[in-house]
């Protein structure tokens, strides 16, 4: 199940707000902008399973999605805590940044927590197996898969070529405590 816990920017040690609700986390982000749906995620993929296997598995919900947000592709992401270069990638990710596109991601199997940063507040969405998270365009958000990440993920593409990250320049991220999925799911 996911998880949303709201900070203020200036406390990450007190959160505001934190829930498993599926609804009321909906309902909250919808507020920002922010769209978070449960998918079924149930369709059982081996371990060797490729990109195409994933995609294939879920092209109705991804059909619907790319036409109703008018996303033109979508790929497959899979790391696990064998993936070359794992700290190099995860520290990617951990500095805040934008996109002139929507983020959209769809998560298959697996959890990751996104961090969004709005109107003095920020946004810790834990995304697990079912979920789909789309940040508007524009939107600070960082995003941080653990120390021994294991996720798939589909992700949607306005341009062929991808997002490009454009950097704020904010060091806020360094204040907020990294995802630990173990501490996540013991919560």
């Amino acid at each position: 199940m996911s998880d949303l816990t709201v900070y203020l920017e200036s406390d990450a040690r007190r959160p505001e707000l934190r829930t498993s609700d599926a609804a009321l986390i909906a309902a909250h982000l919808a507020h920002a902008g922010i769209l978070c749906e449960r998918w079924n995620a149930d369709t059982p993929l081996p371990a060797d399973s490729d990109a195409d296997a994933v995609l294939h598995a879920y092209a109705v919900p991804i059909e619907r999605l790319k036409q109703a947000r008018r996303f033109l592709t979508a790929d497959v992401v899979r790391i696990t805590p064998q993936t070359d270069g794992i700290a190099a990638l995860r520290a990617k990710f951990l500095d805040e940044h934008t996109h002139d596109e929507d983020e959209a991601r769809f998560f298959v199997e697996g959890a990751g927590a996104f961090y969004i940063h709005l109107k003095a507040r920020v946004f810790r969405v834990v995304c697990e197996a079912g979920d789909l998270l789309s940040i508007p365009a524009g939107t600070p958000h960082w995003f941080d898969m653990g120390p021994k990440p294991r996720f798939t993920t589909i992700r949607f593409f306005g341009r062929p070529d991808g997002w490009v990250a454009t950097p704020t320049g904010d060091a806020i991220a360094a204040r907020f405590p990294p995802f630990e999925p173990e501490a996540a799911q013991a919560a």
